[in-house]
């Protein structure tokens, strides 16, 4: 799988956990918050967390 379908898949199970606006996250960011959610954060704040 390449870089840009990676990154695709990603945002897409970001979308579907309920991080909305993930489209301008990193990588890096994406799979900061989505480990986030898997730990029982909210997505809001998940989110927020992996942006800083």
């Amino acid at each position: 799988m390449g870089d840009r379908d990676r990154l695709h898949e990603m945002r897409q199970q970001a979308h579907n956990a309920g991080i909305e606006g993930n489209s301008k996250m990193t990588e890096q960011q994406l799979r900061d918050a989505l480990r986030r959610l898997g730990k029982g954060e909210r997505p809001e704040m998940a989110k927020q967390q992996a942006k800083r």
